[in-house]
């Protein structure tokens, strides 16, 4: 490998903002922010929204779709084609 070209690849945690799940993985993200792990060592932070922790596939919550309600909003807009 050529030196100088490759980005640092380094320990950082990965923060889901909707739940207070974390995990430490190594990762070549840059970050602007640190956080002190349970080791009490400071690693580089990024947040994420959505995680394995808080994803709808993976938690088992789904979000019910009112489909009846989408098509009796159809057929009043546009009415029924003959």
């Amino acid at each position: 490998m050529k030196k100088e070209i490759h980005p640092d690849y380094r320990e950082v945690v990965f923060q889901d903002l909707s739940s207070e799940f974390a995990i430490l993985t190594r990762s070549t993200i840059q970050t602007r922010y640190t956080i002190k792990w349970k080791d009490g060592k400071e690693y580089p932070l990024a947040k994420v929204e959505i995680s394995s922790a808080s994803h709808p596939f993976y938690t088992g919550i789904k979000r019910s779709v009112d489909a009846d309600g989408r098509v009796q909003k159809f057929m009043k807009k546009f009415g029924k084609s003959k």
